[in-house]
């Protein structure tokens, strides 16, 4: 339970790094706390692998090898 709860998280923190977030209110409360719990994570797969820089733009892949380990994680202890 607690992967699939992981795993909505980390949807959650991809697709609002896309908007912009909210000036005020609940809204960014909650934008504040998906992004608090969701960096240390992010940022310690960012330290083994760095964005990676296409032209102008930083490719950000580290999302996409937690998604991996929690799969893995998942598969490990529900198999």
């Amino acid at each position: 339970m607690a992967l699939v709860v992981s795993n909505a998280i980390l949807f959650a923190r991809i697709i609002m790094s896309w908007l912009r977030p909210p000036v005020s209110g609940p809204l960014r409360t909650l934008w504040e706390l998906i992004f608090d719990i969701t960096e240390p994570v992010l940022g310690l797969v960012r330290g083994l692998l760095p964005p990676v820089q296409a032209g102008g733009v930083g490719l950000d892949f580290s999302p996409i090898l937690v998604f991996v380990i929690l799969g893995v994680l998942q598969s490990v202890i529900c198999f």
